[in-house]
């Protein structure tokens, strides 16, 4: 069983979310000011946008990393931290979705569309209003990286514990950018490679989204080898889990509840695990109608509605939900064993079923 160590009690998730919101609107509002021209407000003013939204998830398993790993009293050091997780996370959304022509984000229209009509709004030609959206947003992507790593370094960690941390940073970005790659390459080759996909979600969401930030946190608490570890064994599993949850989501989901379109994954010919299963399992007439019909632009919900008959005929949906079961039953399990206070267990355990089990 877990280990109780003596600690203050946790935040609870809408805390930790409040703490990390203030935390970027103070450094936004102070970069604001600081700006070299008002024209900087044209792109803070989109960053401001992405910010108000979303689940927090890696700046609150980054806090719950710190508390893991025995952080107790001031949180300062571990909300910058997430903080700054949250500005590196809308850098990866906006280049996402420059890179997938995606028109929607979080439920409003993505960065690149934005900015392509506050062009024309401000009287720019509608003939450049696409490439200009385009250009802005790998802008405002690129700010949020060069202004995650500033407000890291505002978290004002003692050298020890910064030379701990910054690796794990770099890590985290490398695994990104290399899941990022393998999904790009992989996108519209329809197969059944299910080991691939896997692949891909271990590397663009396991890492990223669970095991780095709390990482990150533990290690800002000064964390040793069996927290870290065990923040591995924990948060691999959860984080495959997320994905493949999220990846049922972008074909079966309520748009108005997710915010994001039900034809995208469709209409881009996405490489997922759910998709995978499908093809490996399907006839010879079902595998031919995939090939006819996912990753093409103009796919519509009719279509997109037989291509769904066959997801759920092949089971390919079932074995999904199967495979979060037993990824979320792995991570409770390893909480079982891990070295963190009981506090920061029972808020792991929440997490743990929040990401798997959520509908929207």
């Amino acid at each position: 069983m877990a280990k109780t160590c003596p600690t203050t009690s946790l935040p609870d998730l809408p805390s930790v979310r409040h703490e990390v919101s203030t935390a970027l609107t103070g450094f936004l509002d102070a970069k604001d000011q600081a700006a070299p021209g008002t024209e900087l407000l044209y792109l803070t003013t989109t960053l401001r946008a992405f910010l108000t939204s979303g689940k927090r998830l890696r700046s609150v398993l980054c806090v719950y990393g710190w508390q893991a790993a025995g952080g107790d009293g001031e949180l300062t050091a571990a909300i910058r931290a997430a903080a700054s997780l949250e500005l590196f996370q809308v850098f990866a959304l906006v280049h996402d979705d420059v890179m997938d022509d995606s028109d929607v984000r979080r439920g409003q229209p993505s960065a690149h569309r934005a900015l392509a009509t506050a062009y024309t709004d401000s009287g720019g030609p509608q003939g450049r209003a696409e490439a200009h959206g385009l250009g802005a947003a790998v802008l405002l992507g690129d700010l949020a990286l060069v202004w995650s790593d500033e407000l890291l370094h505002s978290a004002v960690l003692d050298p020890g514990r910064l030379a701990d941390v910054l690796p794990l940073v770099a890590e985290m970005r490398s695994e990104l950018m290399y899941g990022q790659l393998l999904d790009l390459q992989t996108t519209g080759r329809l197969t059944g490679d299910v080991e691939t996909a896997l692949h891909i979600i271990r590397y663009k969401t396991a890492k990223y989204t669970v095991e780095r930030p709390l990482h990150i946190g533990a290690a800002v608490a000064g964390a040793g080898a069996p927290v870290l570890d065990a923040c591995t064994a924990f948060g691999i599993p959860l984080g495959e889990a997320f994905q493949l949850r999220d990846d049922l989501l972008g074909v079966f989901g309520d748009p108005a509840e997710t915010g994001k379109s039900i034809l995208d994954d469709l209409r881009e010919g996405k490489g997922t695990v759910l998709m995978a299963l499908a093809v490996q399992r399907a006839s010879s007439a079902e595998r031919k109608t995939l090939r006819a019909l996912v990753g093409r632009s103009d796919l519509d919900e009719d279509l997109a509605a037989e291509v769904r008959a066959i997801l759920e005929s092949t089971d390919a949906r079932r074995t999904v939900e199967e495979m979060i079961t037993e990824r979320r039953d792995a991570a409770f399990a390893a909480l079982d064993d891990a070295p963190f206070p009981a506090a920061a267990v029972a808020q792991l355990r929440q997490i743990a079923l929040v990401a798997t089990e959520r509908q929207t």
